[in-house]
């Protein structure tokens, strides 16, 4: 039987011009800063930004932006709170700090809760921060949300490099299209992320070095726009994004 639900979320995304999924193969390469930086970044652009934070693994979006906590506005769906002129959605808002142990068909059935009852309205992108890998949510996704253009945040590391090959190879099968590979938190002048990743036959968006004071920009978000990784991502988000799509 098809969950009346899914009917619901083409008309839910049907205002928003497109949609950027931050994925990375594993987690702990920074695709969380990597994706709220983006978003702030095009709102700065004076684009009309949602953030959706989708990694039930571990949210994390929230504590980067220094997020308040809100109950989002219910009409006749879930209006998402605008946290730093973002319209905002994550999972915290509605199990707080609790841990949240989901699985399997909890895990769909979560997902297609979220989709399903926020209102989003027009926007030029709606950011998603994924979970890492290619689980359920990543699956679920792709058949839910027909317009997802992927951008891929690994680190120096060939292991980390290893897993994104994994995910490139799903998505291509699929024929989604991806925007290209971010290698965060760069320490040396190596290029064999780049290689590896042209070797795919994708774009290689840049690196972004590792920055020390990144950490002492969680909850700040304009000492963020100017580290390391805000300032990247801003040259990669204008070049590399606005204005352009992804190649299939």
């Amino acid at each position: 039987m098809v969950d009346p639900r899914t009917s619901v979320i083409t008309e839910r995304l049907s205002g928003i011009n497109r949609i950027i999924a931050v994925s990375s193969g594993k987690g702990g390469v920074g695709k969380s800063i990597v994706a709220t930086t983006l978003a702030l970044t095009l709102s700065k652009r004076g684009c009309k930004v949602g953030l959706f934070d989708l990694d039930f693994t571990s949210p994390s979006t929230h504590i980067i932006l220094g997020a308040p906590k809100v109950q989002p506005k219910e009409e006749k769906g879930i209006v998402p709170p605008t946290v730093h002129g973002l319209e905002y959605m994550t999972l915290v808002y509605f199990v707080s700090d609790n841990p949240t142990p989901l699985r399997g068909a909890d895990v769909s059935n979560a997902l297609i809760e979220l989709l399903s009852i926020t209102q989003w309205g027009k926007l030029d992108f709606l950011v998603i921060d994924m979970p890492p890998g290619i689980g359920d949510v990543i699956l679920d996704l792709i058949r839910m949300v027909k317009r997802l253009e992927f951008l891929i945040v690994t680190t120096s590391s060939l292991m980390a490099f290893e897993t994104v090959k994994k995910q490139v190879v799903l998505l291509c099968e699929l024929k989604l299209p991806i925007l290209g590979v971010v290698e965060n938190m760069k320490i040396d002048k190596a290029k064999r992320i780049q290689v590896e990743t042209e070797k795919l036959g994708l774009k290689f968006l840049g690196n972004v070095r590792f920055d020390t004071r990144v950490e002492d920009a969680i909850g700040d978000k304009d000492m963020l726009l100017k580290t390391a990784v805000g300032e990247r991502i801003q040259q990669i988000s204008e070049t590399n994004i606005l204005d352009k799509k992804a190649k299939s």
